[in-house]
């Protein structure tokens, strides 16, 4: 093993709860969800991927689903974000409802084919 795997963390990234609630909408002002969570690089601080929570009620069935932080555009005025992905991709997207995967590069690879978005080096950062 090279001294470069050796020093590297097995996971890259932390998960930030949000304590509020932050709404995202589509770009036609319909209510897709909110942010429960943003995964945050360990190394950098930067966030690479915003965790969506769609559905549920009462806090319960909600489902979990991670999205490239940068389809995501922030709206200062209606302190919101607005996803320019249809809902009912997102809800085909890969998703947990109990137990979050491990969010290592090759589950960011999935995230990302998925989107059609470019990958990110998780251990670049």
């Amino acid at each position: 093993m090279s001294d470069t795997a050796a020093q590297t963390p097995t996971q890259l990234l932390v998960q930030s709860n949000i304590s509020g609630t932050m709404k995202v909408e589509s770009r036609d002002g319909d209510a897709v969800g909110s942010v429960h969570a943003f995964m945050v690089h360990k190394g950098t601080g930067r966030v690479t991927h915003a965790v969506l929570s769609l559905g549920g009620f009462l806090g319960m069935g909600k489902s979990f689903y991670p999205l490239p932080f940068a389809l995501l555009q922030f709206d200062a005025v209606r302190d919101l974000y607005v996803v320019t992905i249809d809902k009912r991709v997102l809800e085909g997207g890969p998703s947990w409802s109990n137990n979050a995967p491990v969010f290592d590069q090759a589950y960011a690879d999935r995230v990302a084919s998925y989107y059609g978005s470019s990958s990110e080096d998780l251990v670049v950062g």
